[in-house]
């Protein structure tokens, strides 16, 4: 029982994070170019399928292992790009934090307190939680792949192992 709640938790996750670009399938053409994947036109959606779809079925437990295989490469992508792409060290110029200081009706309170160093500290923390992210959803996807769907899962109604 455990199991499919992971594997549901996995392809849950994936069918949501898979949403936005399945409503716009092309916009992502620039990004996976920087990435080397060419054409763009072709792997954006692919990529939205692959999230989207590929949720579905390993949240169902059905062709779990090959769905999630390539989920699972998708994502070690994703986790590489987090590693090798950092966002970077300020997220205000030094005019930004000038104005953050003189007390700028721009600012809320809230931004004041996490952007009074110029946004360092809060880059670093959305930087961890992007990679630590990725790492757990890459992990989780390569778990599906290596041990299918389990006992509760279409995979195994149907008597198939992928």
């Amino acid at each position: 029982m455990a199991w499919s709640i992971f594997r549901l938790a996995v392809g849950g996750m994936l069918v949501i994070e898979g949403w936005p670009k399945i409503t716009a399938p092309l916009a992502q053409v620039g990004f996976v170019e920087n990435l080397g994947f060419y054409p763009g036109w072709l792997w954006s959606p692919f990529l939205a399928i692959l999230q989207f779809f590929g949720g579905m079925f390993i949240a169902l437990g059905l062709f779990t292992r090959p769905i999630a295989l390539a989920n699972g490469v998708m994502l070690a992508i994703t986790l590489l790009y987090h590693f090798t792409h950092p966002y970077g060290d300020a997220f205000l110029t030094q005019a930004g934090i000038d104005a953050l200081k003189a007390g700028s009706e721009f600012f809320t309170p809230e931004a004041k307190v996490r952007l009074i160093d110029g946004g360092a500290k809060f880059l670093h923390q959305v930087q961890g939680k992007a990679e630590l992210a990725s790492l757990f959803w890459t992990g989780g996807v390569f778990l599906a792949a290596a041990f299918g769907g389990g006992y509760l899962s279409l995979d195994r109604l149907f008597r198939k192992q992928f």
